[in-house]
């Protein structure tokens, strides 16, 4: 950027910080490509802003400020609407300089299917289904798994898939004779009794242990008194079984009662985050979440941020959340609003001072310290593997330099159609999916050698483009824009010699070339005749293969996807005015695409949920076509 361009850039942010109102509300940092930055509330938007530019404290700040090109606000009536607002934000827009939880859209939860008549409980990952109820997010998916293994053991749900119970055979599985199911698919239990059993487990999984235990020893008594002492023995195993449970996992009286314990632990821009479910007095669940922190915010940002993530995904909220001494009182009494809001009672948020819950926080707040310290010590054994290997391929191979940014090629087809070929890039050792590309090979798609010289020179020439283009353009490529120290490409010295033609430019900037074979592994350099062969169990060879594997991956993923959209498409993609949502409507209608094409126009009029207008137009078309 020209000093021009500094200049004018500096007053423009100058002159909307001006415009910000002294009052409460959101606002949003954007960078030169629109993409937001970082979202933030306020009492007084002109004030948070204004403390940004005023003292950035770490060097993420100073990234931030750097990369900032436009601020936006949205004004609301209250600091607590802020609160909200602005969580909804970040969800939408996943914020680079936010406090994130990492891979937050894959945590898993359990799932029970209430919109069946028979409710299955299930692992998941999604969480978006109607009528479905959700327990979670966990942070181990083993416990998740361990904690349905229970379930199943004391309440005996169903594990069959699909809406209806069952199977073709029309007779029990083995759950049923294990007594992991009570056979409701041959009526060996009522559908009222099976739903009992269902509220039985949502009531444990919100945390309701003594309802469930209270429950479980008044259907045993009612069962002894009818005697039904078979049916007694079983409340009693499950009594017996849920008793255990809690006295293993009891760390403190039951006049602790109910309460999350959010502990966290923050170094530089990592940190981590505990919640201790107690329910009851009974240690429920302890979570942990690793978070990024690319701000460098401290510990009582990173906690106010955290509770409203987590708490926004979350089914139930507490009536007591215990918070760090870092987040003040003001920032308290904000966040026990929102966290009443959304659980629709009042919800108290404070730090605690002394007895048992002091005791529970501190144990939470040592369990964060001691995670984050185990995944820095992950984080540095992971990378000194990393240089180990890179040292490695840069003397086996001969390298003038450690090959920090390596680019791999590979060619995916399938007969004449839909040859397609992947760009993977590997910097410092470390998958950099975001620079990962995809190509549609033009021509030649039965030759490998052709389409592996075609692909490398769109390589270059996008090389080349770039160079001319300004990194703040919409148009700048970044992984297009860098140089590689190495370009790998998938196959023996054939491709190798087709590879070399198109990257000579990079070659004289000094970028290594080398091709993978696969039967045994053989590396080929441009100008020796022999091919490295390097040992199967070494760190460098192991790289190498890697880095060739996710080629692969991603070339076969990308061809998979074109081929199915391929096989899927049919004339009514074609049609104008309908839509996916009409495509559907149509064909359940006529059943078959051949059947629409020979539908007349007032068969076409009469379809449910189709316009007049638009079936008449359909039908011009259609027969216009033909």
């Amino acid at each position: 950027m020209t000093a021009t361009q500094t200049q004018d850039r500096a007053e423009r942010i100058a002159a909307q910080r001006r415009a910000l109102p002294d009052a409460p509300g959101v606002y949003l940092f954007y960078d030169a490509k629109g993409k937001v930055l970082y979202v933030g509330k306020a009492k007084s938007l002109k004030k948070r802003v204004a403390s940004h530019f005023s003292s950035p404290s770490t060097r993420g700040a100073h990234d931030l400020l750097d990369a900032i090109e436009r601020i936006e606000f949205v004004a609301t009536q209250t600091e607590a609407e802020a609160l909200l607002a602005e969580q909804t934000f970040i969800r939408q827009y996943r914020p680079r300089y936010n406090v994130r939880l990492r891979d937050d859209k894959s945590y898993p939860y359990i799932a029970i299917s209430l919109d069946e008549e028979f409710p299955r409980v299930y692992f998941t990952r999604e969480k978006h289904r109607r009528n479905r109820a959700y327990f979670g997010p966990f942070s181990n998916a083993k416990r998740v798994r361990e904690t349905l293994d229970l379930l199943g053991k004391v309440f005996q749900y169903r594990t069959c898939d699909g809406p209806e119970p069952g199977r073709a055979s029309g007779s029990p599985c083995l759950d049923y004779f294990i007594k992991r199911c009570q056979a409701p698919c041959v009526g060996y239990i009522s559908k009222e009794g099976y739903r009992a059993s269902i509220e039985a487990i949502a009531s444990f999984l919100s945390g309701r242990y003594r309802q469930v235990e209270r429950d479980l020893e008044r259907e045993m008594r009612a069962a002894a008194q009818r005697q039904e002492f078979e049916q007694a023995a079983a409340y009693r195993n499950r009594l017996t079984a849920v008793r255990s449970l809690l006295e293993r996992q009891r760390i403190s009286n039951e006049a602790v009662g109910t309460l999350d314990a959010v502990a966290v632990a923050v170094e530089g821009t990592d940190a981590n985050a505990q919640v201790f479910q107690v329910r009851d007095g009974v240690l429920a669940d302890r979570q942990s979440f690793y978070l990024d922190n690319e701000a460098g915010r401290d510990e009582g940002e990173v906690a106010e941020e955290f509770v409203l993530q987590y708490y926004a995904t979350s089914p139930a909220v507490p009536p007591e959340v215990l918070v760090p001494r870092f987040v003040d009182a003001e920032r308290r009494e904000l966040l026990a609003d929102a966290l009443s809001e959304r659980r629709g009672a009042t919800v108290e948020v404070r730090h605690p001072e002394r007895g048992d819950k002091r005791r529970i926080f501190e144990l939470a707040v040592r369990n964060a310290q001691l995670a984050l310290d185990q995944d820095r010590l992950r984080s540095e054994h992971r990378r000194s593997h990393r240089i180990e290997a890179l040292n490695g391929l840069q003397r086996e191979l001969g390298l003038e330099s450690l090959p920090m940014r390596i680019e791999c090629f590979d060619i995916s087809n399938l007969g004449e159609a839909h040859t397609v070929a992947s760009m993977v890039v590997f910097e410092g050792g470390a998958p950099k999916k975001s620079d990962y590309r995809r190509f549609a090979v033009r021509g030649a798609a039965q030759d490998d050698f052709a389409a592996m010289e075609e692909v490398l020179g769109r390589r270059m020439s996008q090389f080349v483009a770039q160079r001319e283009r300004s990194p703040h353009e919409k148009s700048y490529d970044p992984s297009f824009a860098a140089i590689p120290s190495l370009i790998v490409i998938d196959g023996g010295r054939g491709q190798l010699s087709a590879g070399l033609r198109p990257l000579r430019e990079f070659r004289d900037l000094g970028v290594a070339v080398v091709s993978l074979a696969k039967r045994i592994e053989e590396v080929f350099l441009p100008g020796r005749r022999e091919p490295v062969v390097m040992p199967h169990d070494c760190a460098p060879l192991q790289l190498l293969q890697r880095v060739r594997d996710e080629a692969h991956r991603f070339a076969l993923e990308f061809h998979r996807g074109r081929r199915d959209r391929a096989m899927t498409r049919s004339i009514l993609d074609d049609v104008p005015g309908v839509g996916p949502a009409r495509k559907r409507l149509l064909l359940k209608h006529f059943g078959t695409p051949e059947r629409f094409l020979q539908a007349s126009r007032e068969e076409l009029e009469a379809v449910p949920g189709l316009p007049g207008k638009t079936a008449r137009e359909i039908y011009e078309f259609v027969h216009k076509v033909r």
